[in-house]
């Protein structure tokens, strides 16, 4: 049996013994850990048997389950899409998301890992590249590289994030967009918009030198999507039908219960989300994420249910479900330095508002199916500047909350309507009058999402 086969029943060995002892996540371990590296190769019998390898080893799986706990949110936003739109667009649906977590992938191991955190650059743009070193490399693969993960496990854990803001574009354009069109778009927004304001803040650019803070991307991930979509939406139109003479025909999606199963999935995904965000397995730290996310989420639910029977008179399910990820949403910028009773109050205020956005949305004919504008971008405004009011770090400003997220939504808006706009004007962004009426099941793929399923 080789040393690196052996590892991982060492490993287990050994976190089991530096349980016993008191020793795992201590900050002499921790010291333990940096210091035996800098010393000692991966496959070291000596570095092995250490109690810095066990906690660097516990911390690198912690941040690889939540990747695969973030990977689980895009089973989530494919059934929740799918739920609140019609039957008829439901292999759209799920052929756009399976395009983007793939094409995703990929491009942010071709460009955008390496653009993100770039390390010295002039604060706004980096090159990618090629995110890969050979196995042998030592800094790669031990604590050397980061006391915390490997390379890869940082990598999968950042490229799930990179995929997201494109879903979130998916169900705002939902049911009228031209599928060749959205795959080119959803390509150039994930693979270069992106890294582009995640190295501002996360890659040590401009925001974070001015003390921007975003814990796990309210807007770097969810304003980002969400004004991204707010661009493509008003450039691509209503649904035809939806806007009257007579008022706002509601489009009603073809099955609640696909909704709901999304909207828990992506509940059960943003332990990982935010609680891998950490990027440690410290059990206070992830712990405390995972309390304030779930306390934000319940809160944003309620509001929302009480603030639709106050606007609707009914308690209007879909309203609940974005709701929960309206709490989510919100809560994500701060997750780790607001207090409980904050994380509630941030939530709840979500979910009112989220309620409100949907119907002012309406009303002014922007026709989002899901809900992905008001929930992704107004939330994510609100939690961002969220942290500017309830940090319990002195440090983190309001203004300096507000601009950043400004910043980064303008960004979004302004690239997509860019690009978006130029893809209107080249291939078409929409489908024909036909195509959307018999549906884009029909017309993009050539079949249908339920056996025996025919359109009118």
């Amino acid at each position: 049996m080789s040393k690196l086969m052996r590892a991982p029943l060492l490993t287990g060995l050994v976190f089991a013994g530096a349980l016993c002892m008191g020793a795992v996540f201590t900050p002499e371990v921790m010291a333990q850990a940096e210091e035996a590296v800098a010393e000692s190769a991966y496959s070291s019998e000596e570095y092995i048997a250490s109690d810095g390898y066990a906690v660097f080893a516990v911390n690198n799986l912690w941040i690889c389950i939540s990747a695969a706990l973030v990977f689980i949110m895009h089973l989530g936003f494919t059934t929740l899409e799918a739920g609140l739109t019609q039957k008829k667009n439901a292999v759209n649906i799920i052929f756009k998301n399976v395009w983007i977590v793939c094409t995703g992938l990929l491009l942010y191991a071709m460009w955008g890992f390496n653009a993100m955190y770039p390390g010295d650059f002039n604060g706004y743009f980096a090159m990618g590249s090629w995110f890969g070193a050979s196995l042998n490399d030592v800094s790669m693969t031990t604590a050397d590289y980061n006391a915390g993960y490997t390379w890869w496990g940082d990598f999968i854990f950042q490229a799930m994030f990179a995929a997201t803001a494109a879903t979130i574009v998916s169900g705002a354009v939902a049911e009228r967009v031209k599928l060749p069109t959205f795959m080119l778009f959803s390509t150039l927004l994930v693979g270069f918009a992106y890294p582009i304001i995640g190295s501002w803040k996360w890659g040590g650019g401009w925001l974070d030198q001015m003390g921007f803070y975003d814990f796990a991307g309210s807007s770097i991930v969810h304003a980002f999507g969400g004004f991204a979509a707010l661009a493509c939406v008003l450039l691509l139109g209503p649904r035809t039908g939806k806007y009257t003479e007579s008022g706002i025909k509601p489009i009603v999606g073809h099955s609640m219960p696909l909704a709901v199963i999304g909207v828990f999935l992506l509940w059960l995904g943003w332990f990982g989300f935010n609680g891998g965000s950490a990027l440690s397995a410290d059990p206070k730290a992830v712990s405390y994420v995972f309390a304030t996310t779930s306390l934000a989420a319940a809160a944003g639910a309620v509001s929302s249910i009480i603030g639709s029977y106050v606007l609707l008179k009914k308690p209007d399910v879909s309203m609940a479900l974005n709701g929960i990820l309206a709490g989510l949403v919100g809560i994500t910028a701060g997750a780790d330095t607001v207090g409980e009773e904050s994380s509630i109050v941030i939530g709840a205020i979500a979910g009112l508002l989220v309620v409100v956005a949907i119907l002012g949305f309406d009303k002014i004919k922007i026709d989002d199916p899901v809900g992905a504008i008001s929930v992704h971008g107004v939330c994510g405004i609100w939690g961002t500047i969220a942290v500017g009011i309830f940090s319990m770090d002195a440090s983190h400003s309001f203004v300096t909350q507000l601009i950043g997220t400004l910043a980064i939504g303008g960004f979004a808006f302004a690239f997509s309507a860019i690009v978006f706009g130029i893809l209107k004007v080249t291939l078409g962004v929409r489908v024909s009058l036909e195509e959307e009426t018999l549906g884009l099941d029909i017309s993009e793929h050539g079949m249908a999402a339920y056996n025996g399923f025919e359109t009118a």
